[in-house]
């Protein structure tokens, strides 16, 4: 296969074009253009343009990862997903990732971390961080420790009821609503107790 001209991109700093003579377009590196020596009216065996275009896959694949996690932090497993969703291979997806952990860009464990400290820093109990740990995609073997990033639980739930009542007495009605509360947002009973009690208050399970 002739290549027609070769262009740099105006559109995309450090992207080359490669015209070839059927009319087809290779997004190419500036890399790939070294690596393989490209020069206008060379002929590409079918060998030598089938890995050219695997280059430029991998190439063009790991550009999209670096624009996605540097749009937003991410989780290895959403990143792959996006990137296939955008056209990427599975196997190309796959090294892109592996290659921004190899250049400290992605990093699942800091990643569940600040998850855990933003979801902390909104309120909710180590339950409610979990969900969020699984669904933003964290391998589970990360979790206990980005939990460590949590506040102490009891701290947490005595100044949201302090928030919440202002130094007022509750009744039982209100007691039951902040403790559902409390609970929804993903801290234990006996946590929601002790704080209670330390309040002065007792509140009993509901069967």
């Amino acid at each position: 296969m002739r290549i027609e001209r070769i262009e740099a991109s105006k559109h995309k700093k450090g992207r080359v074009l490669v015209f070839l003579e059927d009319g087809a377009c290779l997004k190419i590196t500036e890399q790939e253009l070294l690596d393989f020596g490209l020069r206008s009216g060379d002929d590409l065996d079918e060998e030598t343009l089938a890995r050219l275009k695997e280059a430029a896959g991998v190439s063009s694949t790991r550009a999209a990862a670096a624009s996605l996690i540097g749009k937003r932090a991410m989780s290895r497993r959403d990143l792959e997903r996006k990137l296939q969703e955008k056209g990427a291979g599975e196997a190309e997806a796959r090294y892109a990732a592996e290659w921004l952990e190899a250049i400290g860009a992605l990093n699942d464990a800091e990643y569940a971390a600040a998850l855990a400290r933003h979801y902390g820093g909104m309120g909710y109990g180590p339950a409610r961080v979990r969900e969020k740990l699984y669904e933003k995609g964290v391998p589970r073997e990360l979790w206990e420790d980005a939990l460590e990033e949590l506040p102490a639980g009891g701290e947490q739930v005595e100044a949201f009821l302090q928030s919440k009542l202002r130094g007022r007495v509750p009744d039982e009605k209100e007691k039951r609503r902040l403790t559902n509360a409390l609970l929804r947002r993903g801290f234990p009973w006996g946590e929601v107790k002790s704080a209670w009690r330390r309040m002065g208050e007792e509140i009993e399970q509901e069967d």
